[in-house]
């Protein structure tokens, strides 16, 4: 059974603790079942956003291969987008789009002209940003300034306070004008395309999924620290006129207060 309490984060947030990574994807698919029928209709698609990394693999496969799950969501209006991408084919073993083709596109009723991928195996990692841009400045029919308003993003954070491919210290902090931007990573010597802060702030409710001991501290800067979001990204995700949402396991809410911790 989930630990059912709740607690305010940072401006409104709020911070939900399950058991472990299973209750975590089980909370997340109630959340997107429920956002998809309060705003999928037959004018309207359901977007959302998919984070990349290990923790929403299980989230997946529930979503498309639970039958009560799978049978609850509006699969023919549901629109996938990607918050951020590594500088990869889509067949490459790091390719977020190839771990939700094979996590969720591979049992669920998706249609393909819903799948809205990043075209990162482009070798020039701007073009490929400004291509998938454009591609959302199409499909939300945006004018000159205009945000897309997705109905839902899932993010994760990183050991380092990243999110999304916002790393500290890097160009892409400091963007407000671009919907999606090649950010280098001196880390790792290589680009990522991500979506940029205004975007993911504009979105209708905004999940992060953290699990795991590993993500305890860094956990507890982000949302009891000071803001400093050159060194910790996460903290600049703050929706406007969204929902924020944090669940985290108990693993990963282990260095929270009381305060705060559920």
């Amino acid at each position: 059974m989930p630990i059912d309490n709740k607690r305010s984060g940072p401006d409104g947030a709020v911070v939900k603790m399950v058991k472990d990574l299973d209750e975590i994807s089980r909370t997340a698919a109630v959340m997107i079942v429920r956002q998809s029928n309060e705003t999928g209709s037959s004018a309207k698609p359901f977007t959302i956003a998919l984070s990349g990394g290990s923790t929403p693999r299980r989230l997946h496969e529930r979503l498309g291969r639970e039958p009560s799950v799978r049978a609850s969501l509006p699969w023919e209006k549901c629109h996938f987008f990607w918050g951020d991408e590594r500088h990869v084919p889509p067949d490459h073993s790091q390719s977020n789009y190839r771990m939700a083709r094979e996590t969720l596109f591979a049992s669920a009723p998706v249609p393909a002209q819903n799948i809205h991928r990043v075209h990162a195996e482009e070798s020039d990692a701007a073009a490929a940003a400004e291509r998938y841009e454009h591609e959302l400045r199409s499909f939300f029919n945006l004018g000159p300034g205009q945000l897309p308003r997705f109905d839902c993003i899932l993010l994760g954070i990183g050991a380092d306070g990243h999110t999304a491919s916002l790393f500290p210290g890097t160009n892409a902090l400091q963007e407000t004008r671009r919907l999606v931007v090649a950010n280098w990573i001196e880390k790792f010597q290589t680009h990522r395309i991500t979506l940029t802060a205004p975007v993911l702030n504009n979105a209708a409710l905004v999940i992060f999924l953290v699990s795991g001991k590993d993500k305890a501290e860094v956990l507890k800067e982000i949302l009891e620290g000071d803001f400093r979001p050159q060194l910790l990204p996460a903290q600049l995700i703050r929706p406007v006129q969204g929902k924020l949402l944090w669940l985290v396991d108990q693993a990963a809410a282990g260095c929270l207060t009381d305060s705060i911790k559920v």
